[in-house]
This record gives structure tokens, C-alpha cells and sequence, in this order.
């Protein structure tokens, strides 16, 4: 049974570039997420696994791009591969399917020991971007450097917020007269 010809795209960002994956393989069908790959609870890769059917292949450019948590990759794998559905994987040259992932064909511990291995570096590689990140908030910090934006509000406006929020006026009206939010007011009136 011939089957679609899927493609699950994904970049960290929306200023990330998706056209150098899968560029040059002909898909019926592609699914792209912009978020991260910490798990798999994405939702274009949500869409992507409801899609599949039996006889389909589904196309990524890498292992990270799937997943970056070896449970999730291999869950994703076994899920798919057991519908009938092959996976294949461009950068490492890797193709995933039901007759493949029979313990009695010789291919099986090969190019399971190679998903679990590139899994796990595609996991570690994760952690090693948490701890950096983590790290380059503290350096930030102990300068006295302000994260996360910048305030929309002036020092004025925040006093009037405060002053009209403690008379009892409208809060929504408030918020809605000032562009924030209810909880962002709610910040502003406790601080």
C-alpha cells in the first residue's frame, strides 16, 4: 500500500529558518512547529502523529528535530513504526519501520542502538543548553542587569494605576485604558 509522503519540520524560534530541512524531498503533506523540542507536547507534532496512517512515511531532517528527549523519541518511534508508518531521518541516515524494528532482523539492534545513542546525545546536548542558559541569567543578575521587557508603563502611570485601583474603580476599565493585563494590574495595585 502506498502511503503519503510526510514531512515534521521544526526550529526553536520564529526567526529561525525552516528551508534547509527536507528542502529537497518531495512531500504530500508537511507539519512545522516553532518551539522548542524539550518535549513532545507540540502542537503541529500533535497533528503530524494524528495524520499518519499505515503505508505512510514520515520524513525529518534530524533526530533532534523529532525529539530531544530519548523517552519521548523512542515512544514516537515505537508508536509509528508499530502503525505500519516508517520513519526516516535524513542526517543521520536512518529509516525506522515495522519490518525493521523485528527483533529477529539483523538490522534491529544496529539501528536501535544508533537511536538510542543519538538520542541520548540529542538529550545531553539539551541539558548542556539549560545549564548555559542558567548560567548566563546568574552572570546577568550579579551586574545588575533587569530581565525579561522592558516596562510598557512609566513610573506615573503605575502611581495612577495604584491610586485608582485602591478608590475602587473598575479594574478591567483600568487595565483595558492602560493596554496590560488584569494580573499585571493586580501586580501594580500589591506593589
Amino acid at each position: 500500500m502506498k502511503g503519503q509522503n510526510v514531512g515534521y519540520i521544526r526550529v526553536s524560534s520564529t526567526s529561525q529558518n525552516t528551508e534547509r530541512q527536507l528542502a529537497d524531498v518531495q512531500l504530500d503533506r508537511t507539519f512545522t512547529d516553532k518551539a522548542s523540542g524539550k518535549d513532545a507536547n507540540r502542537p503541529e507534532l500533535s497533528n503530524c502523529l494524528n495524520h499518519l496512517r499505515e503505508g505512510d512515511t514520515l520524513h525529518v531532517h534530524s533526530i533532534d528535530r523529532l525529539a530531544r528527549n530519548l523517552k519521548d523519541l523512542q515512544t514516537i518511534i515505537e508508536e509509528l513504526t508499530n502503525k505500519g508508518v516508517t520513519v526516516e531521518f535524513y542526517k543521520e541516515h536512518l529509516t525506522f519501520s515495522k519490518d525493521v524494528n523485528d527483533p529477529s532482523n539483523p538490522k534491529f539492534a544496529m539501528q536501535t542502538l544508533m537511536l538510542q545513542m543519538l538520542g541520548a546525545f540529542a538529550q545531553f546536548e539539551r541539558t548542556l543548553i539549560k545549564e548555559r542558559q542558567r548560567e548566563g541569567i546568574e552572570a546577568a543578575k550579579a551586574k545588575g542587569k533587569k530581565l525579561g521587557a522592558p516596562s510598557k508603563l512609566t513610573t506615573e502611570q503605575m502611581t495612577e494605576i495604584k491610586r485608582r485601583a485602591e478608590t475602587g474603580e473598575d479594574k478591567s476599565k483600568i487595565a483595558k485604558e492602560f493596554g496590560i493585563s488584569r494580573p499585571t494590574l493586580y501586580k501594580i495595585a500589591a506593589a
